[in-house]
């Protein structure tokens, strides 16, 4: 495949130093990140069936049974060209308005290998070719992703950045059921939200997604008591966001991304997924106190009483805006790997610049011979470099356990 060139006005944002920092505040790099890494900005998109095989990816896949590999936090990408119901905000496509939107927006696209039309088939289409080269049995969690609402429960379409119809997500699903799971996501402000939800479960939904900064949901609003009552009872479990958001603007309320306003989630017996097991960002505690959001997700970890319905994925934990110590956390609290789920974050996988072996290498997390390995498969194939890059990393002589990438069985349980 042909990688796709940055057009003109992309361009113009990436050309010098203070355009980098600009791109530091879009959140898809760190401050820190070298400005070499610009040079790989643009994915190759290389054909997945001629990724080379590597003795690092034969170790990785060892004690993996690819059948309960399910990648849990995997997005979809489109535009609604092809049908698809898919919606973007106008302010992705304005340069000289919201430039950092749009530099976003391009980043997402070329990290999935789609062209500027044709995008909805495209996506499917490369995909579908990168998933039919990983080992047979393995899927995708393909995520619906509803409207921002307001408090009346009423659509908020002026602060909807991106918009996927569960009824997409379920179709691609019903098309490719060897390869692809999907997860709903519905907005419990709306009137309507225990139908739908009730619905999406009798139609194979796996779990459901939130973003709450984005779509303007607060998890300890009252307001979301009757959806959490209904979650509960099919025990489908929420995925949810934790932490700081970048990626996606919208509602932008940014404290109802704080771990701690869960709690009335966990409360009413509902299974929650904090992804990236909040780590970027900081929240406020109990006593009003500034602290890591990472902390506060260690934090509900450890109370007993939500050790059963507690999770994290470790989606994105690998991108350079996360602080290394962090994931040394996750690798060496090895009481968590029985709650910790794999997940990638797909398609930002995909955007190269965004994650590097070397500097996990350099951090002593990484041997120095799976660079080279990596760095082929980051160029071909962004689903087995995800997973191979976190099954090698390792600090203190702890890596993530097998169960962390055998997330099949949360997903398929029938009851608490």
């Amino acid at each position: 495949m042909k990688s796709f060139p940055i057009s003109n006005s992309i361009a113009t944002v990436c050309n010098s130093r203070r355009h980098f920092l600009k791109l530091a505040a879009a959140g898809l790099v760190s401050a820190s990140t070298p400005a070499s890494a610009l040079f790989r900005l643009n994915n190759p998109c290389l054909d997945p069936s001629g990724t080379p095989a590597s003795a690092l990816e034969t170790a990785a896949w060892q004690g993996i049974n690819p059948a309960d590999w399910w990648d849990c936090h995997t997005h979809i990408v489109g535009s609604g060209d092809g049908g698809s119901g898919i919606t973007q905000t106008p302010d992705m496509h304005a340069p000289l308005r919201h430039p950092l939107q749009t530099l976003q927006h391009w980043a997402y696209a070329n990290a999935a290998c789609i062209p500027d039309t044709d995008q909805d088939t495209a996506f499917v289409k490369r995909l579908r070719a990168l998933m039919d080269t990983t080992p047979k049995g393995a899927k995708a969690m393909l995520y619906a992703f509803d409207r921002a609402h307001g408090a009346s429960g009423d659509p908020d379409h002026a602060n909807t950045a991106f918009f996927v119809p569960n009824e997409y997500a379920q179709a691609l699903a019903l098309a490719y059921p060897e390869r692809f799971e999907w997860v709903a996501s519905i907005h419990p402000y709306r009137p309507d939200c225990v139908t739908v939800l009730e619905q999406a479960a009798a139609n194979g939904a796996r779990a459901v997604k939130w973003l709450p900064p984005a779509m303007g949901i607060d998890p300890a609003s009252p307001q979301c008591d009757r959806f959490y009552k209904a979650a509960a009872a099919l025990n489908i479990p929420i995925i949810t966001h934790g932490g700081e958001e970048n990626a996606l603007h919208g509602a932008d309320q940014p404290l109802f991304g704080n771990p701690l306003r869960l709690r009335r989630a966990l409360d009413a017996g509902v299974r929650v997924v904090i992804a990236h097991c909040a780590t970027l960002g900081t929240d406020v505690d109990e006593n009003g106190r500034e602290v890591k959001s990472f902390d506060l997700f260690a934090k509900l970890m450890a109370d007993k009483q939500w050790q059963d319905r507690l999770y994290g994925d470790i989606s994105a934990i690998v991108l350079r805006n996360r602080d290394i110590e962090v994931i040394k956390t996750l690798l060496t609290e090895t009481a968590w790997h029985s709650r910790l789920l794999y997940g990638s974050d797909y398609p930002l996988t995909g955007i190269l610049p965004l994650i590097s072996p070397e500097a996990f290498a350099k951090a002593g997390l990484l041997t120095e011979d799976a660079v080279e390995p990596l760095l082929a498969l980051q160029e071909y194939h962004p689903f087995r470099f995800d997973f191979v890059l976190k099954r090698s990393l390792a600090w203190q002589g702890k890596r993530f356990a097998n169960s962390v990438f055998a997330t099949r069985p949360f997903f398929t349980r029938k009851s608490g």
